[in-house]
């Protein structure tokens, strides 16, 4: 009678994750047939999924798999803040009056932006949730207590534009929040099925391959490869493509680096789009045994030197646990190696309102003071 009992546990737990892996919608869409044919003319799709430019093993031995749950399970030393790391609150007035001759950044943690740029308020990554997760109690919570401005607060958006489809970077949540006042939404190939399946209108949502351009009023955007993977589910890896970002107003040039492991590509964007008056690089979550999906900090410093950045800003730090190092080792190690190389740096707070036409080499190291 045990014996049924268990069996019987077993198959309601495992209906139950088939169930709620099929219909939660945090989890996304599947892709079309027909987007799939097109999906193998772009020739970095092979076997039903995306590659990368260049070989990128994602396969995990049974010792490496069992040494990083071991790791997870026995935690890492101030892997967050002992209090929740301060926000500089952001007016919506100051983003509504829009100013054609502004170039602004502001940092909501991660890898999350906002971009005012020749008028036009343009959103990155834009992660608004708690728990980088497709529901609240599989993830860490994030770092900060709020955000610099909510989203009900925000003024129209004219652009957003994602990396990929990992939580922690595409968030139903904050989709959901966002739809109505955003003017279009650019993607990478595939991710576009998630905004349809979460009310976003077809005609405002543009997917796009690496190296292709899209021209935005008085911009353009430039979809660029990255090295790294997507997926949202169980069985949909690598079904849609991931990539970095390239802004270009008539007088600036900026990077958006998505997540991504040192490699090549660094040096090809520099010489097609440089030099970049400013990149967000990322800088954090990384590990050795994953260096070819996410780069240490030494690789992010010389990327930026790769892509002939004038100023490199280290993101996907600072919010949430989704590695095994301390929360500080990013910027801590990063700034060291922008030094070594002559590569300018700038760290904000989060919330703080950059100046991209000026912005000041890190003199107020924030973060050294906190614990």
């Amino acid at each position: 009678m045990s014996l049924y009992i268990m069996f019987g546990l077993l198959a309601f737990a495992v209906t139950g994750a088939i169930l709620f892996v099929s219909f939660y919608p945090t989890f996304g869409a599947s892709q079309p047939d027909v987007k799939i044919e097109k999906f193998y003319q772009t020739g970095h799709y092979s076997d039903g999924v995306f590659v990368n430019q260049i070989p990128t093993s994602l396969d995990m031995s049974f010792s490496k798999s069992l040494s990083i749950l071991k790791d997870f399970a026995s935690g890492t030393p101030h892997s967050k803040p002992e209090k929740p790391l301060p926000v500089i609150p952001v007016d919506s007035l100051t983003i509504a009056s829009k100013n054609d001759s502004l170039l602004r950044l502001t940092w909501f943690g991660h890898s999350a932006f906002l971009l005012e740029i020749a008028g036009k308020n343009i959103l990155l990554d834009p992660m608004f949730g708690d728990v980088p997760a497709p529901h609240p109690w599989l993830g860490s919570k994030r770092f900060t207590e709020g955000l610099p401005i909510e989203i009900e607060k925000l003024p129209f958006i004219d652009a957003v534009l994602f990396s990929h489809d990992h939580y922690d970077h595409l968030d139903y949540g904050s989709i959901l929040k966002l739809k109505d006042k955003v003017g279009h939404f650019f993607v990478p190939l595939g991710v576009g099925a998630h905004l349809l399946k979460w009310g976003v209108d077809s005609a405002r949502i543009s997917e796009h391959d690496w190296w292709s351009e899209a021209s935005f009023d008085n911009l353009k955007f430039v979809c660029t490869p990255a090295r790294h993977f997507s997926g949202r589910g169980i069985l949909d890896r690598n079904a849609t493509l991931w990539a970095s970002w390239v802004i270009q107003s008539v007088d600036h040039t900026i990077y958006f680096s998505g997540d991504s492991g040192y490699g090549p590509h660094f040096k090809e964007i520099g010489e097609k789009y440089g030099p970049f008056d400013f990149a967000m690089m990322e800088c954090g979550q990384y590990d050795l045994r994953w260096e070819n999906i996410h780069m240490l900090p030494e690789q992010t410093a010389q990327a930026a030197v790769d892509l002939q950045a004038k100023r490199m800003m280290p993101i996907h730090w600072g919010a949430f646990i989704l590695a095994l190092h301390p929360w500080k080792d990013p910027v801590e190690r990063v700034t060291k190696k922008a030094q070594e190389l002559n590569m300018a740096i700038t760290v904000p707070q989060i919330g703080e309102q950059i100046n991209l036409d000026n912005p000041q080499v890190i003199k107020m190291e924030w973060w050294v003071s906190l614990k």
